[in-house]
């Protein structure tokens, strides 16, 4: 790398560069002499010290959790972790890819993310066994093909991590990414399908837009959609580790708003 920057650098004329002549003067000629000798925003390549970017973007910005609660059916105070939108990624879910195509004739989300909000604005009802929405609810037909999305900042292919039941009929997949500078897991559920894809399997390697399953109502009868929910495995743990009870759990993973870490169309 620093050769490539090097070579950079010798195209251009950049004060902070320093010849063999003034680095050895400045210094005994060692590794570490050489190193102190480097200016701030340099390192040392050869005879040189060649100007690095100070604030380049490695990966993704680190999404920083929050503290919130709710009340449970059962009238429980509940306190977790979550992970809300930035400030700086957009509110509208429709400038972001999704893993199936939103109608054009109607509002898509029939519940977005809201677990960011005061407990009495968070989602609930008569048929709901969950307060409040750690993922979004997709409208679309029953058998719309459910298609992987590499999320931003994704290193590698996703995986695989579980087929079975949770969300009625879900298929979880994991993706590792670069947040923050360092490696995080993420596992993102696609739930309420009608079945899984006759190729999916735990272990299997996925590329970006492999087909998962298809649209259902399987666990929320009558009401056909995509549940989506995106959440980022602990420190400490490992996704591959995970039992299926315990992939929601607040004490293993904390809920992402999908809006963080979906691409942009």
């Amino acid at each position: 790398m620093l050769s490539a920057l090097s070579a950079f650098a010798a195209s251009r004329t950049d004060p902070r560069v320093i010849r063999a002549g003034a680095a050895a003067s400045a210094s005994a000629g060692s590794a570490s002499d050489l190193n102190a000798a480097c200016p701030a925003g340099t390192l040392p390549d050869a005879n040189a010290c060649i100007p690095v970017p100070l604030n380049a973007e490695v990966g993704g910005l680190a999404l920083p959790e929050e503290r919130n609660a709710h009340r449970d059916r059962q009238g429980r105070w509940q306190e977790y972790d979550h992970i809300p939108r930035l400030p700086e990624r957009p509110e509208d879910y429709r400038q972001y890819r999704l893993p199936v195509p939103p109608p054009a004739e109607q509002s898509f989300v029939t519940s977005g993310y809201d677990l960011h909000l005061p407990d009495a604005e968070q989602r609930r009802g008569a048929h709901l066994h969950a307060v409040g929405h750690g993922g979004i609810d997709i409208a679309q037909r029953r058998g719309t093909e459910v298609r992987l999305v590499r999320l931003e900042h994704q290193e590698g292919d996703a995986t695989v991590l579980y087929v079975g039941p949770l969300f009625g009929n879900t298929v979880v997949t994991r993706h590792v990414v670069r947040e923050g500078g360092v490696q995080r897991e993420y596992v993102v559920l696609h739930g309420h399908l009608e079945r899984a894809a006759s190729t999916i399997a735990r272990n299997s390697t996925l590329a970006d837009g492999a087909v998962l399953g298809f649209v259902g109502d399987s666990g929320s009868p009558g009401a056909v959609h995509l549940h989506y929910e995106t959440r980022r495995v602990r420190e400490g743990y490992e996704a591959l580790k995970l039992e299926p009870g315990d992939l929601t759990k607040n004490s293993r993973t904390v809920a992402c708003d999908p809006r963080n870490v979906l691409p942009f169309l």
